[in-house]
């Protein structure tokens, strides 16, 4: 108590302009720590970005594949991530998450080695193929090791009051990497060749590594009794769901709102996803600090209901400027749902633990990314691709009620 009186005393007699300097000071700090990681998350997912606009042309074309062959290079990566959450947690708790990060960067540049392998042996179709789907596996693991440790090391460096914002500016950097490495990976296929495609995935990993070298590794407390991946599931189970059920928004547009404009003869979707991206970038720089300021439980209300609305609107459009309107309010929704629920999931573990919470939290988003697609599916079979979003609205409200029921019994 009385070191809490002799700060309170301090302060108020400290002139506002050291409080001012003090606050530039930790802004300027939080940029130091920050945007070294952010760099190699960018380019991390820049070479995710490039994959995914290069490798169904690779394997349907030069391979000379069939689509289900192309979805199960795609989704080997997904799969991968997901199955490796706890091992990317409990690497980054006892190892340390600078370690995490920078052994999921070196994956991804043996993953790049093994895609220029693959193309240089196209001609063996057996051959590529395989080599595909192991740089596709590989790849998944990276993803989840450099990702769960660049997170935690974000945090871990700036204290959790940023966490919210850390996790903000670490979605823009993923979400702008795979923006931009997809088309960027298109251009350079058709004008250089796909083996450069894959020879630069290796230089950006090199990049991703020494944008960090510098920064202080975490102390790890190696003796800390650790639970199990499944315990540590249930207790961010709550946040989980609801981000599972806000994300299936996202995956229906990602998925099918190409096929609905198709449908309808609205022309090209190419402003529903620029106006979802461009919007969910946007919210994510004006408003990062909000999760930490206001709380993630009220910014996730009002983010889920800004969401259901965005959904309703696409589902009920007569217009295609109706449907881009809700695409650009599901991006406004969404854009804050996941540091907003992390921001509650990580506290309620202790820091030994973060690594491993964020792994079991992030679980849940991979796994409603891949079960909204074929459930989207199978509703536009029964019904038409309006219904889709009718089922994203009510996923949003069942994500509401989750976070009231949540609340209620913390």
């Amino acid at each position: 108590m009385n070191t809490i009186q002799t700060i309170n005393n301090t302060q108020s007699n400290t002139p506002p302009d050291t409080f001012s300097s003090a606050r530039t000071a930790a802004e300027k700090t939080f940029a130091q720590i920050i945007i070294p990681i952010i760099i190699s998350v960018f380019a991390i997912y820049l070479t995710i970005g490039m994959t995914l606009g290069s490798i169904p042309g690779f394997v349907k074309n030069d391979l000379h594949a069939g689509s289900l062959i192309v979805g199960i290079a795609i989704g080997l990566q997904s799969l991968a991530t997901l199955l490796t959450r706890a091992y990317a947690g409990r690497i980054t708790d006892t190892k340390g998450a600078k370690k995490s990060n920078q052994h999921g960067v070196l994956l991804i540049m043996a993953a790049g080695v093994i895609y220029v392998l693959a193309a240089v042996c196209s001609q063996q179709v057996s051959m590529a193929l395989g080599l595909v789907f192991l740089a596709r596996i590989i790849h998944g693991i990276s993803e989840s090791l450099s990702i769960t440790g660049a997170l935690t090391w974000g945090i871990g460096l700036v204290g959790t009051s940023k966490s919210g914002k850390v996790m903000t500016w670490n979605g823009i950097a993923m979400y702008a990497g795979i923006a931009v490495g997809a088309p960027v990976a298109i251009w350079m296929k058709g004008a250089v060749g796909i083996s450069y495609v894959f020879g630069l995935i290796i230089l950006l990993s090199a990049i991703s590594w020494l944008a960090t070298i510098r920064l202080n590794a975490l102390p790890v407390d190696a003796a800390h009794l650790r639970p199990p991946f499944y315990k540590v599931i249930g207790l961010v189970t709550g946040q989980g769901l609801g981000l599972a059920f806000a994300s299936i928004g996202f995956a229906c547009i990602s998925s099918f709102i190409s096929l609905l404009f198709t449908e309808k003869n609205w022309g090209n979707s190419s402003l529903a996803f620029i106006t979802f991206g461009g919007f969910y970038i946007l919210t994510r720089v004006f408003f990062s600090s909000f999760p930490d300021k206001y709380g993630g439980y009220k910014v996730a209300l009002v983010s889920l209901c800004i969401e259901a609305f965005g959904q309703l609107l696409i589902g009920t459009a007569s217009s295609a400027t109706m449907a881009i309107v809700g695409c650009s309010l599901t991006g406004i929704g969404f854009s804050l749902m996941f540091p907003s629920l992390g921001v509650l999931a990580i506290r309620k573990v202790s820091p030994q633990m973060r690594g491993t919470a964020l792994s079991a939290y992030s679980a849940f988003f991979d796994l409603s990314l891949g079960l909204a697609g074929p459930i989207a599916g199978i509703i536009a079979g029964w019904y038409d691709y309006e219904a889709i979003y009718l089922f994203g609205t009510v996923s949003c409200l069942l994500a509401v009620m989750i976070l009231f029921f949540n609340n209620k019994n913390r």
